[in-house]
């Protein structure tokens, strides 16, 4: 009996050091470019630091300060707040609806897959140039679509009342695929013997989605928000492409804020200050959309 006890705690024991030993080369990468990095730059934001420099002058809490009363830095938020939920009101409807398409249409819509999926294939930085030229004033494709028509020219990236919602437009239309694409992976996992029942029992194919397919998606579509809402708030490299936070502050995020704070005017210090308020603004919005949509979920 203490043969067959010692032998267990043994096997345990190596287990728990194999698995160590597995899981040691990606604890160390997390740590390395994900856990320090977050670290030291809340470390950074109680320096007054150029980021080139090795000096670093503590601060205390001076870069706090002056964050919470940084009115360009509020406007930024909110401008990540109204692609966040614009981009839900969009994004999510959308790829709902191809990917029911998709579904329905079987292998026939292949062709639609790839036409639809394409604009996810192109990086972020080249959809940013694409628009920027294709809505621009002068030999825009816009502007010159409406010459031709009799119509003047269209400013649309140049006009700060229109300037966020293009920008929007275009964040749709390259992230609407990646949604369509969620939503039909979420199809597949329902089993089709559920859609044989349903039409034995005389549901048609529009009452089989609503009542039956969309409760299954519930799921994938909390997941999907989740991923929307952090994406929308920590969004750079497309808005900095097309307009670089312009004209004025209109189109300014806290990410591309946060980089010209940090690498323009050569205040990592306060860059890093920024940097951490949009760390924690995701984290509690990420989680607060997590708890209302799981605490819906009970009721």
């Amino acid at each position: 009996m203490e043969k067959t006890g010692s032998l267990a705690k043994r096997r345990k024991r190596s287990i728990a050091i194999c698995s160590f030993v597995f899981l040691l080369p990606v604890l160390i990468l997390l740590f390395t470019f994900l856990v320090y990095p977050i670290v030291q730059t809340f470390i950074n934001s109680f320096t007054k630091w150029n980021g080139i420099s090795v000096a670093k002058t503590y601060n205390g809490i001076t870069n706090w300060k002056k964050l919470f009363g940084d009115k360009d830095f509020w406007r930024a938020f909110l401008n990540n707040v109204k692609i966040m939920i614009l981009s839900l009101l969009i994004q999510m409807p959308i790829g709902i609806l191809l990917a029911t398409f998709l579904d329905a249409g079987g292998k026939k819509f292949n062709f639609f897959k790839v036409i639809w999926f394409l604009p996810l294939l192109m990086s972020s930085v080249a959809v940013g140039y694409l628009f920027h030229y294709a809505l621009a004033t002068n030999g825009g494709l816009i502007s010159s679509i409406s010459q031709l028509l009799g119509g003047g020219k269209v400013d649309l990236l140049g006009n700060q009342k229109t300037a966020i919602y293009a920008v929007i437009a275009v964040i749709c239309w390259q992230f609407i695929p990646f949604y369509m694409v969620y939503y039909m992976a979420g199809y597949s996992s329902i089993s089709e013997d559920i859609y044989e029942a349903a039409i034995v029992d005389g549901a048609t194919r529009g009452q089989y989605v609503r009542k039956i397919a969309l409760p299954l998606l519930v799921p994938t579509i909390k997941s999907a928000v989740v991923m929307s809402v952090t994406g929308s708030l920590k969004y750079f490299d497309l808005v900095y492409v097309m307009t670089g936070g312009g004209p004025g502050t209109s189109t300014e995020l806290m990410a591309t804020y946060m980089y010209k704070t940090s690498f323009t005017t050569y205040n990592m210090g306060y860059g890093s200050a920024i940097a951490a308020g949009m760390f924690i603004l995701i984290t509690v919005i990420a989680a607060l959309i997590m708890r209302l949509m799981n605490s819906g979920g009970e009721d």
